[in-house]
């Protein structure tokens, strides 16, 4: 026989801490395994990270001694082996939040979100937006720290989603397209002293919301297992869109990739804000089907919430109907130039693509298989978006980063 050990059982019978001194480095990767779902055992946490189940389970424990995971006493079948059965680890639901924070056309909300993408709280804001973005960013922490007091949770962070690219490396909105805020608002760094003001523990950051949404989706929701993710959405106004590559977000060399709402996708069409014509932002988004629709836009709810409700409610009109595929057409023409450029393995949709996906998926579809080289080789799957406040779930998945990354480092 080899005197060789086996690197799965050795080190057994070595002492707790030894273990996971050794395992130490496993931490991180550990935590983002259940944080995303991917180790619902034990065992596939042993598989997963390639260590000995000694190690796992040290590593397990010691995530459940800093309030993070659950590790399940009891426990269950050995998913899809042979083997003995294994315990359970979810995130743990009392564990710490990180305040999440989101700014649109239409007002602005306030989160906390557990691991696991889990909202634990959640606080409507304001129904329009100051021209201050100090004012609006004021309040919407505070908004956030009263969830915090009302909760009582440890907080390790927050994250701000805003309608805008954000430039890096100072954290800057440059093209606020539908909010009055001044062009390169340093959001990031206001966002930070608002919630330092507020006596708010942990680091702050800022992002462009569909990024965030993307993210959050790659992690939660619809795009979870794509290695190219597209993502494709309305805000309240306008069209974002993002890229998940390799489970990282895509932004560029200084934060903005994928500004995919000033495509031209109709060159007689209507004026953007960006100074072109015909753009995705302007062709496709709430207001456009509204008025494609002969529709008057009201005042008491959200141009999204108009848009969805109109579909949904009133699709076999032959005037909302003939908007929609107006719309579809014009997406389908952008997301077709985006697949033959990115040839991404997945594409999901938000805001009200989700609700025009939806109406009519084979026309949406079709357009984009006519119009891409991908889909004359089988097609890219379209899917909808499946979390709810995605780019909330996003903006926390910013402050969670640095708890992944060394579960030890941020929280002791």
């Amino acid at each position: 026989m080899s005197g060789k050990a086996d690197p799965r059982t050795a080190g057994e019978g070595t002492t707790p801490r030894a273990r996971l001194d050794r395992g130490r480095g496993a931490l991180g990767p550990a935590l983002e395994l259940v944080h995303t779902g991917r180790a619902p055992t034990r065992a596939v946490l042993t598989a997963e990270l390639g260590v000995t189940r000694a190690t796992a389970g040290a590593v397990a424990a010691e995530l459940e001694a800093l309030g993070l995971i659950r590790v399940d006493a009891r426990p269950g079948a050995a998913d899809g082996s042979q083997g003995r059965p294994s315990h359970r680890l979810e995130v743990a639901e009392d564990g710490p939040v990180a305040l999440a924070a989101q700014v649109h056309a239409d007002g602005f909300r306030a989160a906390l979100v557990g691991l696991g993408g889990r909202i634990v709280a959640t606080a409507p804001g304001c129904e329009t937006v100051d021209a201050d973005p100090a004012k609006v960013l004021g309040s919407v922490v505070e908004a956030g720290a009263e969830l915090l007091r009302t909760t009582g949770r440890r907080c390790v962070g927050a994250g701000l989603g805003v309608p805008s690219a954000v430039a890096e490396p100072d954290g800057l909105a440059l093209n606020p397209l539908h909010l009055a805020w001044p062009v390169g608002a340093p959001v990031r760094r206001i966002f930070a002293e608002c919630v330092r003001a507020a006596g708010i523990a942990g680091p702050a950051f800022a992002g462009n919301d569909v990024n965030l949404a993307a993210l959050a989706e790659h992690r939660h929701g619809a795009g979870r297992g794509a290695r190219d993710l597209l993502c494709v959405a309305t805000g309240h106004r306008g069209v974002g869109g993002a890229l998940v590559l390799d489970g990282r977000l895509h932004t560029g060399s200084s934060g903005l990739a994928l500004e995919v709402g000033h495509l031209t996708v109709n060159p007689e069409g209507r004026p953007c804000h960006c100074g072109g014509r015909g753009c995705l932002d302007v062709e496709a988004d709430p207001l456009a089907l509204l008025i494609e629709a002969g529709r008057e836009p009201g005042p008491e709810v959200s141009l999204l919430q108009q848009a969805n409700d109109l579909l949904r409610t009133q699709y076999a009109d032959p005037a909302v109907r003939t908007a929609a595929e107006a719309l579809i057409d014009r997406l389908g023409l952008g997301l077709a130039g985006l697949v033959n450029i990115l040839n991404p393995d997945r594409i999901i949709l938000g805001g009200l693509h989700r609700t025009l996906l939806d109406a009519d998926p084979e026309r949406l579809r079709a357009v984009v298989a006519d119009r891409s080289l991908w889909g004359q080789s089988g097609g890219v799957p379209i899917l909808p978006c499946t979390l709810d406040h995605n780019s909330l779930v996003g903006a926390a998945e910013l402050a969670w980063q640095p708890v992944l990354d060394d579960p030890l480092g941020a929280l002791q």
